[in-house]
């Protein structure tokens, strides 16, 4: 038996997955992941480092690792990527000058070694703001059509207000736990 089946086998019976919430500076990842847990949001600081927090949700134990997105933090996000089953990659719709930011450092991350295999959910975030861009639009813009190497998803939301946020991480979660709680 190999490694990867023991691993999954434990983790099958656990039901425990990691995932990694990663997008530029202000794009709305501490607020996401606030807002899935029931807490209050009006008072968000830059996260300087990451956040961490375990979460129980449809029968999972929902490891959640929210980094900070500053220029000078993205060199070290490749420091978490170990044992991730799924990245959230938020994005801030409204920002429309860092968007060839945002498509360069997503699909520098996909290109990782470590995230092969891991479950791709785009946030389209601030959808509440006016201009901001399509879910259509942002897709078009960090070229996701052109991702092969990951199942990935794009949906759009409002962090403040809460809106789609459970579709899609009920989405992220039956993509993983299709692909890593099922017997070999």
């Amino acid at each position: 038996m190999g490694l990867m089946t023991i691993l999954k086998k434990m983790k099958q019976k656990e039901k425990e997955m990691r995932l990694l919430i990663l997008g530029l500076d202000n794009a709305g990842k501490t607020t996401i992941l606030k807002r899935f847990n029931g807490e209050e949001v009006n008072t968000i600081s830059p996260t300087l480092g990451f956040n961490i927090k375990t979460l129980e949700h449809r029968g999972y134990k929902l490891n959640f690792w929210d980094v900070g997105g500053q220029k000078s933090l993205r060199s070290f996000w490749r420091n978490y990527f170990e044992s991730t089953d799924g990245l959230i990659w938020v994005v801030d719709s409204a920002d429309k000058r860092r968007l060839e930011d945002c498509c360069r450092e997503l699909h520098s991350l996909l290109s990782e070694e470590m995230l092969a295999g891991a479950t791709l959910l785009v946030f389209a975030n601030k959808q509440d703001l006016p201009g901001s861009l399509t879910a259509e639009e942002i897709r078009d813009v960090l070229q996701l059509e052109t991702i092969k190497t990951h199942h990935w998803r794009i949906l759009w939301c409002s962090a403040l207000t809460g809106e789609n946020l459970l579709p899609g991480m009920d989405w992220l979660i039956d993509d993983i736990a299709a692909r890593i709680f099922t017997l070999d």
